[in-house]
């Protein structure tokens, strides 16, 4: 496929690496400071100009792409470039946004009748995923598939877990029909499960199981349920807003540094305690009652600030701890350090973009915060090779696995002998090396 990003910050310099890394050709548009920044081991071609010019567009060959990818510091010119870049001749545009009035659905309507396919707003994506982590004690982050008919929850096993010292073909056996742990993440580096490897202490586990099974899951890796009332948020971003706004059941308290945003959040936020300060401060924590704080959630600007900040709070006896970290050489330290649910809208933006670079029938994609993976929900599509034979006889790429599928909207929890059928839909752990695999599995 042919992807031109236009945009070398941070989010699209990491996209291009994901789709140079799946062997797509990419071209990435920016000034020329910016793109002698990118790594020049990256294959891909780089173009120098402005992405809202008809001219440097037209000269890149931006007509030629099969997607398009906008993703600048301002909503105005993405939204632009993709406007243009389809009356060029673009095939598919998706435009980054950093402001929720885009995602208005007759705002939406518009912008694609102009020319933008997708619009992705990554805070509002960043701050669902921190309140679903909220509302489910235990959880590191869990995803839903077919509407929660399926789940897929990261949780950390504890010394006390009945799964540790299990092998994990013992468990499958034992649980067979309830969960599958599809993948495991363990001192930075991504296992695929197979029968005779154990779980220690420690390992980060990802269980495909269904919303009634889930308190047995949460037990079986040795977590104890417990209720959350109190919750403070660092930092008064738009992501920190929007979670601020979502824990409507909750006592929340906001910490912002800036005064006049402080005050305007407090006009804002009518349910909400807006405290001016600097939340890396342990006595104002100590003064507003850190220790008696079931949630810490840190979403400032900086990712140091925020590992820093739930340190503190971990130290004084918070539970849950939520952090906003996106610089994506952190994120090994942040799992090492027992930060519990990480935020890095890089991952999310690229999770919702990168399924449009597939060529089978994609109903939900997500990259894995802490892995280079995704978790998958695919169709089956008739006389596909998923279809052929039962799961144990496909010869399935090991660096993949499945966890569960919906049949006529009900959940199974797959194992060797299930048969995949037409029009499943098939909850998928892969590695980004075997997408292309996976692909000639479903189409």
């Amino acid at each position: 496929m042919k992807i031109f990003i236009a945009g070398a910050g941070a989010v699209g310099t990491h996209l291009a690496k994901l789709f140079v890394d799946s062997n797509h050709a990419v071209t990435l548009m920016d000034e020329r400071e910016k793109l002698d920044a990118f790594d020049s081991h990256v294959d891909l071609l780089k173009f120098e100009g402005v992405m809202t010019s008809v001219d440097d567009l037209e000269e890149a060959m931006v007509g030629e792409s099969d997607l398009f990818i906008a993703v600048p510091p301002y909503p105005d010119m993405s939204l632009l470039a993709c406007i243009l870049a389809k009356r060029l001749g673009a095939k598919l545009t998706v435009a980054r946004v950093n402001t929720s009035e885009y995602m208005v659905p007759k705002i939406r309507a518009l912008y694609k009748s102009l020319g933008v396919d997708e619009i992705i707003y990554p805070e509002q994506l960043g701050a669902q995923e921190a309140l679903e982590s909220i509302k489910r004690v235990g959880i590191r982050q869990i995803y839903e598939f077919s509407n929660g008919e399926l789940i897929l929850a990261a949780i950390k096993l504890r010394s006390n877990a009945p799964l540790v010292g299990h092998t994990f073909g013992e468990t499958a056996e034992m649980h067979a029909g309830k969960y599958n742990v599809v993948a495991i993440f363990r001192d930075g580096e991504t296992i695929i499960p197979h029968g005779s490897s154990q779980f220690e202490h420690g390992d980060l586990g990802y269980f495909v199981t269904t919303r009634d099974v889930l308190p047995q899951v949460l037990n079986d890796a040795g977590k104890e349920q417990y209720e959350i009332k109190e919750v403070m948020i660092l930092g008064g971003s738009r992501i920190g807003q929007r979670i601020a706004m979502g824990l409507g059941d909750y006592n929340v308290r906001l910490i912002e540094l800036n005064r006049e945003k402080s005050e305007r959040l407090a006009d804002k936020l009518e349910n909400v305690l807006v405290i001016n300060g600097d939340g890396r401060n342990l006595d104002l924590l100590k003064d507003e009652g850190i220790r008696k704080m079931d949630a810490f959630i840190a979403v400032t600007g900086s990712s140091e600030v925020n590992l820093l900040a739930c340190q503190l709070a971990k130290k004084m006896g918070v539970r849950k701890t939520v952090a906003e970290v996106e610089n994506l050489d952190y994120l090994p330290l942040a799992e090492e350090i027992g930060i519990g649910t990480i935020i890095n809208k890089k991952l999310i933006a690229a999770g919702y973009i990168y399924r449009y670079t597939l060529h089978a029938h994609v109903a939900y994609a997500k990259c894995l915060t802490s892995t280079n993976a995704e978790m998958l929900e695919l169709v089956a599509q008739p006389n596909s090779k998923i279809t052929k034979s039962p799961l144990r006889e496909l010869n399935l790429p090991k660096d993949m696995n499945v966890g569960g599928l919906i049949r006529d909207g009900k959940a199974i929890i797959v194992s060797g002998n299930t048969q995949v059928e037409v029009y499943d839909k098939v909850v998928v752990f892969a590695m980004q090396s075997s997408l292309a695999k996976i692909e000639k599995l479903f189409n």
